[in-house]
C-alpha cells in the first residue's frame, strides 16, 4: 500500500532543500554567536584599554540561539536525527521498526504541531499590530497595549518571535512530509526503502 510515492519523492526533494537551507542558516546565526561572543569577551577583558563588551551580548545570544533552534528542527526531524532507542529497535523485525518509526514521527508531528500553535499564540501577545477582527480571525488575542522590547537594545520581541515561527512552521510541514514517508516505507516493508 502506497501513498503517491512518485510525488512523496519530488516532494521530499523539495523539503530537503528547504529544511537543508534552514539548517546551513542556522549554523551560521551560531558562528555569527561565537564571533560576537568573543569579541564581548575580549572587550570586557579590555576595559582597561579603552576596549567595551558588545552592547545586548545576552540578547542577541538568547535571540540567537532561540534562533537556530527552530532552524534546526525540520531538519533533525527529516534525517530523523530526534534520540531513538537503537539498542532495543535494532533487535525487531523491519517492518516492526518500520511501524515504531511512523509511531515516532507521528508524534513529533502531534508535537510539532503544539509547539507551533503556543508559539502563534506567544506571537499574538507580542504582535502590537493589526486590527480586531484581524485578530480574532487569526486566533492572536487582544493587540498589547504598547509594542514589548528588550531591555538593552529596544528589540521589538515580536520580530524574534516571528521568525523563530518560521521555522516551527517549516518543522511541522516536515513532519507531516516524514509522516507520509513512513506510510509509504512500510508500504515498501522497511524503513528507508527506495
Amino acid at each position: 500500500m502506497y501513498f503517491a510515492p512518485r510525488l512523496e519523492k519530488r516532494m521530499g526533494r523539495v523539503v530537503d532543500a528547504i529544511a537543508r537551507v534552514m539548517a546551513y542558516g542556522g549554523g551560521l546565526i551560531l558562528l555569527a554567536i561565537s564571533a560576537m561572543t568573543v569579541i564581548s569577551i575580549i572587550g570586557r577583558a579590555g576595559v582597561g584599554y579603552g576596549l567595551a563588551p558588545v552592547p545586548g551580548d545576552y540578547e542577541l545570544v538568547a535571540h540567537g540561539c532561540a534562533l537556530a533552534v527552530f532552524s534546526f528542527l525540520p531538519y533533525c526531524q527529516l534525517k530523523r536525527g530526534h534520540v531513538t532507542v537503537d539498542v532495543l529497535t535494532d533487535r525487531f523485525p523491519v517492518r516492526i521498526r518500520a511501524l515504531l518509526g511512523l509511531l515516532g514521527d507521528v508524534l513529533i508531528t502531534l508535537a510539532a504541531f503544539v509547539l507551533l500553535r503556543q508559539l502563534w499564540l506567544g506571537f499574538g501577545e507580542k504582535f502590537p499590530y493589526g486590527g480586531d477582527a484581524l485578530r480574532e480571525a487569526l486566533a492572536m488575542g487582544y493587540k498589547p497595549f504598547y509594542p514589548e522590547t528588550t531591555y538593552e537594545l529596544q528589540i521589538p520581541v515580536w520580530i524574534p518571535y516571528g521568525v523563530a515561527l518560521l521555522g516551527a512552521a517549516l518543522f511541522a510541514l516536515v513532519s507531516l512530509y516524514t509522516v507520509w514517508r513512513s506510510l509509504n516505507w512500510i508500504g515498501a516493508g522497511q524503513e528507508g526503502a527506495a
